[in-house]
């Protein structure tokens, strides 16, 4: 394969080469900072033999690899994976199957998180280049010194792949890492529905319902007009202007000028539509005060702490960093007597739910 690829025969040729393989390593380089959807800007992929890039900057149609990367035969072979399938999906459709080696890592009791060049590090022995990690990878050209960089993404992963089976099949958890797999299928997280955007906001605990009603129209708004014009959440309105029009109510366009957090071009070009939200909440005129943040309740802070311990102890006996069996949310959420948690389906039930229940 050459270096990297930026003529439609040289990718046509690609496509081709990659339809006969059983596995490739997948990865890619794209910003976000820009935009609200995520521009691609370099696609990694490898053979057991080669590596190549392909730069979808000069080719925006990605056809004649699709096929591979959607192909049900080929395992596609990344690391860290939700946002290169999510960033491929409009161009490619959705890569699968997918190895993701830092969910197998994880299973075989590496940090949950591992990144990619210390799993290299550990489980090859090779130190990778970190010359190039704030790269723009939207410039043109690219150096050689980049696209090798880019190349080592991929040059590892299929070799990871067979020692990370190895070590799973001989812990007897590749039915686990199959469960953990099949949950990149689901293309839900790829999209945020505007009036579930405001759920993404922090900091909105304890408003009276009034006030989560404005969250809502805001944040709608807002995720709206980041999608028509193609622009970060952010760069519409941030989320600290966003709660502070929740929390001060302002109704007209001076009480919108008076606040702080608010710059004044927002105020400038949106105060209309603010408003509108403002108006469209229906709060009463004075606002209902804001419900203050209630005392943790006792019993469930002890019965969280409780099962923490028995999930520790577990994950101890296994090898396992804690949060992969269960996360702080699971316990908040089994100890509110919640039965549709993740630590209660599939192979968590067996290895750690069951016990947590019992706990209960």
């Amino acid at each position: 394969m050459q270096p990297i690829v930026t003529t439609s025969q040289a990718l046509a040729e690609l496509g081709t080469r990659l339809d006969t393989l059983e596995g490739i390593g997948l990865d890619t380089e794209f910003l976000r900072e820009r935009t609200y959807r995520a521009e691609l800007c370099l696609v990694q992929v490898s053979s057991d033999s080669d590596a190549t890039c392909v730069d979808p900057i000069a080719l925006p149609d990605l056809t004649p690899i699709a096929r591979a990367l959607t192909a049900p035969g080929i395992v596609k072979v990344m690391h860290a994976s939700r946002q290169d399938i999510e960033v491929l999906f409009p161009v490619a459709g959705l890569v699968r199957p997918v190895f993701d080696t830092q969910i197998a890592a994880a299973l075989t009791g590496l940090p949950a998180q591992v990144g990619y060049a210390e799993l290299v590090r550990r489980l090859i022995g090779h130190e990778l280049a970190k010359t190039h990690t704030r790269t723009d990878w939207s410039r043109r050209p690219l150096s050689p010194e980049q696209i090798e960089y880019a190349l080592d993404d991929v040059r590892y992963l299929l070799p990871l792949k067979s020692l990370l089976e190895e070590q799973l099949q001989k812990l007897g958890r590749l039915t686990w890492l199959a469960e953990e797999l099949a949950a990149l299928d689901d293309t839900r997280s790829f999209t945020t529905e505007p009036e579930q955007a405001w759920l993404r906001v922090k900091g909105l605990r304890g408003l009276d319902e009034a006030r989560i009603r404005l969250a809502r129209e805001l944040a709608a708004w807002r995720e709206r007009r980041a999608i028509e014009r193609n622009r970060p959440r952010g760069w519409i309105l941030d989320d600290t202007a966003l709660r502070e029009i929740v929390l001060q109510v302002p109704r007209s366009v001076e009480a919108l000028a008076a606040m702080a957090e608010l710059p004044a071009g927002v105020v400038k070009h949106c105060s209309e539509d603010l408003l509108a939200c403002v108006r469209a909440a229906e709060i009463a005129d004075p606002a209902p005060a804001i419900q203050g943040r209630q005392r943790p309740d006792p019993l469930k802070t002890a019965l969280v702490k409780k099962l923490g311990v028995l999930n520790q102890s577990i994950a101890a006996d296994l090898n396992l960093s804690p949060e992969i069996l269960a996360t702080r949310r699971d316990l908040e959420q089994l100890a509110d007597g919640r039965q549709d948690v993740a630590v209660l389906r599939g192979w968590r039930r067996g290895v750690v739910g069951e016990q947590m229940l019992a706990a209960l």
